[in-house]
């Protein structure tokens, strides 16, 4: 019996036809299967990024960035403001003032403060107040043209930022006349007290500037 079976056996095995290169060949009998890989599946070609055109690099390359307006510059010059102060930008004293002013001014944006000691200051844009007369006294100009000075600029600035009970007094007399002489008086000597050259060296320095800088556009009186 044992003959029969294996020439039987023999005979069905050599009926299988078995496909040249075959990718696999399964044996149910031990459930496993084995695989061929050819050398393509076992070296994988890199991945090959696509080369972008020439033009993406010029193209930013020439592009244009606009320049930004500083924060500052866009406080100190708000749109729909109600009075213009001119300050001056070089008195330590006088920008503790400032400063506070234009803190409070974020929330207001009345107020436009104008550097009477910045090159780019003009008379003719500030009622023609000159830089000297400007450095005489505190001077403030209304959005309608109006002109004020004295204890009165700070009143109507203080106003603008909603501190205005500060100076309500100085509106009565004689407290009124008493206010501008006190504050004359540290007119007069505020140089001196905060150890700065006299107006007239001052003015004989930004003379020299403006000469040095005539005939160049680095720098305007």
């Amino acid at each position: 019996m044992a003959l029969p079976l294996r020439v039987a056996t023999a005979a069905s095995v050599s009926r299988i036809s078995i496909p040249k290169n075959p990718a696999f060949i399964s044996l149910p009998h031990f459930n496993c299967t084995l695989k061929f890989l050819n050398s393509a599946s076992l070296h994988p070609r890199p991945n090959v990024l696509p080369t972008r055109p020439h033009h993406y690099i010029r193209a930013i390359s020439e592009a244009t960035v606009e320049p930004e307006i500083s924060k500052k510059q866009k406080n100190d010059s708000p749109k729909d403001w109600k009075i213009k102060m001119l300050y001056d930008g070089d008195c330590p004293l006088c920008m503790r003032e400032v400063n506070m002013l234009r803190e409070r001014n974020k929330s207001y944006g009345t107020i436009k403060f104008v550097d009477i000691g910045s090159d780019d200051y003009s008379p003719d844009e500030n009622q023609s107040i000159d830089y000297e007369t400007a450095m005489g006294k505190i001077h403030a100009i209304l959005s309608d043209g109006t002109v004020v000075t004295d204890v009165e600029a700070f009143r109507r600035l203080y106003e603008h930022v909603g501190l205005g009970w500060i100076y309500a007094i100085t509106k009565y007399e004689p407290i009124a006349k008493i206010a501008d002489s006190v504050y004359g008086v540290w007119a007069k000597y505020r140089l001196q007290i905060t150890g700065r050259q006299p107006i007239q060296e001052i003015l004989e320095a930004r003379k020299k500037k403006g000469e040095l800088c005539k005939d160049s556009n680095a720098c305007k009186m």
